[in-house]
């Protein structure tokens, strides 16, 4: 009668070519002692299948997955908020005026979603009777179309993966004779089986292929995606199943560092019923007022890099960035497994 103990080793490699990036996970198990126990506890599939659901994610033989699909490697009973999730602030702003005042990401959506990006915070101008993609009153050079198409295309080709995807109205309105649910509406209906509307933060099996709508805009029919209406402004606040830290006017970067990693460590610790999502974005504010993005991204991007060099295991719930790329969403996906 013997059994061991046993350590786990995370072995990862980052992989990347023009058409596609590929994210290895090795696990091994090493010998170190003997103890007593029956025998038959030494094989993994019996050590595997000991473990709740969410060590089940986490722990996997020689699991393998690419950024393009990494979702497809977890537990599909686990909700979207036990699973860690690298996510983009204002996701479509890839355009400004001046340096540093609107820009917010390097990636377009196709992109994003391909480097494993499973959060999109798209912010939408009313005009129309449609949607415009905006940072406050600079537009995008995209519309709303153009957003769903490529995540539709994605999801599409990677049926195990699905997105959770913030809208809200950005900017005035013009132009219109319907309210913004209702033109929302009339996207939806354009593929309704795409989307998941449900008010209760959903499993990984019931929302594959789909997009999860989490709702910054009034309705008057529910269900209508997950209720964050009530948005509290630069603050860390809950409402409903939401545990939400958005303090994105930073006047230091260190306080700002603070105010993400207790947050970090809530998601980590916290009730898994919550959904806990991270804006590590903001701005600082120079003179006359101009914000200042990259002065924000600039010093906390390496920060996180540095973190999730380090914390490699855990739930962190949704890690909300500015400039995300691969290489850092490899990071936070790797704690999943």
């Amino acid at each position: 009668m013997y059994t061991i103990y046993f350590s786990t080793y995370l072995n990862f490699s980052l992989c990347m070519n023009k058409r596609n990036l590929t994210f290895v996970v090795v696990f091994t198990i090493l010998t170190f002692g003997l103890i007593s126990c029956h025998t038959d506890s030494l094989l993994p599939s019996n050590i595997i299948s000991s473990q709740n659901n969410t060590n089940q994610s986490r722990i996997q033989a020689a699991a393998t997955y690419s950024l393009t699909n990494w979702m497809g490697s977890l537990n599909s009973t686990l909700t979207l908020a036990q699973i860690t999730i690298p996510g983009t602030h204002d996701s479509g702003a890839r355009f400004e005026t001046f340096s540093g005042t609107a820009k917010c990401q390097n990636l377009t959506i196709a992109e994003q979603l391909a480097a494993g990006t499973r959060f999109l915070d798209i912010r939408c101008r009313h005009i129309g009777n449609a949607f415009t993609i905006h940072h406050g009153s600079v537009y995008q050079n995209i519309n709303f179309d153009d957003v769903l198409n490529a995540c539709f295309t994605f999801l599409n080709s990677n049926p195990t993966e699905t997105i959770l995807m913030s809208v809200k109205e950005e900017y005035n309105s013009s132009n219109i004779t319907r309210t913004f649910e209702q033109t929302f509406d009339a996207y939806v209906q354009k593929n309704p089986t795409k989307w998941s509307l449900n008010s209760t933060i959903p499993t990984l099996s019931t929302v594959q292929g789909k997009i999860v709508l989490l709702r910054r805009f009034s309705a008057s029919t529910t269900p209508k995606g997950i209720n964050a209406t009530s948005w509290a402004d630069n603050a860390t606040f809950t409402t409903g199943s939401l545990s939400v830290q958005d303090k994105y006017k930073v006047s230091n970067t260190d306080t700002k560092w603070t105010d993400i990693t207790q947050q970090l460590t809530a998601a980590k610790n916290g009730s898994t019923s919550v959904l806990y999502l991270n804006f590590s974005s903001g701005y600082k504010s120079l003179l006359f007022g101009i914000p200042s993005i990259t002065g924000v991204s600039n010093a906390i991007n390496p920060k996180l890099t540095t973190y999730f060099t380090t914390n490699t295991s855990g739930r962190y719930g949704t890690v909300v960035m500015d400039f995300a790329e691969a290489a850092q969403n490899a990071l936070v996906i790797q704690t999943n497994f």
